[in-house]
């Protein structure tokens, strides 16, 4: 219930693309604002939505899926692209009278549309850069530096998954706009645990040098359990990353690779660069051990509810894994822990969070206010229940 003076949000423009983790982030977060009675326009750039995204969007009660092919921000030379779509998403806005607009990008951050805008910062393309390479982006990010910079210091929210990330944020862009966290949040009526087997399952996207994959795929032979690696080969802009060793299985559907998960005993990501880490959360509520990067928004999260190895060096990955894999109560503490850690980040948790700052925000009419002071240091939205 809302709190007396406060205005409920009953629409909302929100962006997104379909290649990754942001679809799943906005299309769950959809869901579970459509549930509470918000109306959603799920405006997507970048490459349309397969069959089975449009399909899941159809099956949502209040939600409109609206699409385009614009090249995103990140991809090569899509200025032209950025600004084209601009003027599309001005028009949507001016169309559906949203109360709020949450853009999943940063570059359309200072457009003046006639709502107040929170801008969610996912991932970037300096942090990544920095993450994988260990070294500034180099200059032909200029241009996205400086659009980014723009963006998140028009908008009149920032939020952040972790607080890792708004720390990045900041350090690399200097925003001005309020900013907190708000975790991501996981259905777990969707993932549950199963029987287990002696198994050790990966996921992601294999074509993206930040998710590591071929550090496991390399050692896969030294592991006392065999290795099942799942996700994409090839990336959006034809790029390719191949991983030697039979145990990359390709891409799996959703309920496919949910079944993976509740036989897997343990989950390993290696991953150089994550802001959140949705995978993790869904392997937790599958009831699998996790070992993890030892990076600092996947200590942020999981703290002690996870086993961490250097995602530079395979020997530290055969060792934990092997003493996980051989040590049956620290692979069952572990278990028990991340899906407690699992059931503290849940969608709906994450739906009333943001529900709540979309009051605030039309409620004050937040749209251009005055901006926090340089100094102000991010805030975190509290604990993670």
């Amino acid at each position: 219930m809302s709190a007396p003076g406060s205005r409920q949000v009953d629409s909302l423009l929100m962006t997104a693309d379909a290649v990754g983790g942001v679809f799943r982030y906005a299309i769950d977060l959809s869901k579970a604002l459509c549930r509470r009675g918000v109306r959603v326009t799920l405006a997507t750039m970048g490459p349309r939505p397969d069959a089975d995204q449009i399909a899941e969007a159809a099956s949502i009660p209040g939600l409109e899926l609206v699409e385009s092919d614009y090249r995103l921000e990140w991809m090569d030379d899509p200025w032209s692209d950025v600004d084209a779509s601009a003027e599309w998403l001005m028009e949507l806005a001016h169309e559906r009278r949203p109360q709020v607009v949450h853009l999943n990008g940063y570059c359309h951050g200072h457009l003046k549309f006639p709502a107040p805008v929170l801008v969610a910062a996912h991932s970037c393309v300096a942090s990544w850069w920095e993450a994988v390479f260990r070294e500034p982006a180099p200059s032909r990010f200029a241009e996205y530096r400086a659009r980014a910079r723009r963006g998140l210091s028009a908008a009149d929210v920032v939020v952040a998954p972790t607080r890792a990330m708004l720390l990045e944020i900041r350090r690399l862009y200097g925003t001005c706009a309020p900013c907190l966290s708000i975790p991501n949040g996981v259905d777990t009526t969707f993932w549950r645990a199963g029987a287990k087997e002696n198994v050790i399952v990966a996921a992601g996207r294999v074509w993206d040098r930040a998710k590591n994959l071929s550090l496991l795929a390399e050692n896969a032979s030294a592991l006392p359990w065999p290795l099942r690696i799942f996700g994409d080969v090839g990336g959006p802009q034809g790029s390719e990353r191949l991983v030697q060793n039979s145990v990359l299985l390709g891409p799996l559907t959703r309920p496919a690779l949910a079944a993976e998960m509740s036989r897997a005993a343990i989950f390993a990501h290696p991953s150089l660069y994550e802001p959140f880490g949705l995978a993790p959360l869904e392997a937790a509520a599958s009831g699998c051990a996790l070992v993890l990067a030892d990076i600092p928004s996947l200590r942020e999260i999981w703290g002690d509810a996870a086993a961490f190895a250097d995602p530079r060096d395979g020997r530290d990955w055969v060792r934990v894994l092997t003493e996980v894999a051989t040590n049956v109560d620290l692979r069952s503490s572990l278990i028990v822990k991340a899906q407690r850690r699992a059931a503290q980040l849940t969608l709906e948790g994450c739906a009333r969070r943001y529900a709540a700052l979309y009051e605030v925000m039309a409620r004050t009419g937040a749209k251009r206010a005055a901006p926090a002071r340089a100094t102000d240091r991010p805030r975190s939205a509290g604990n993670y229940r």
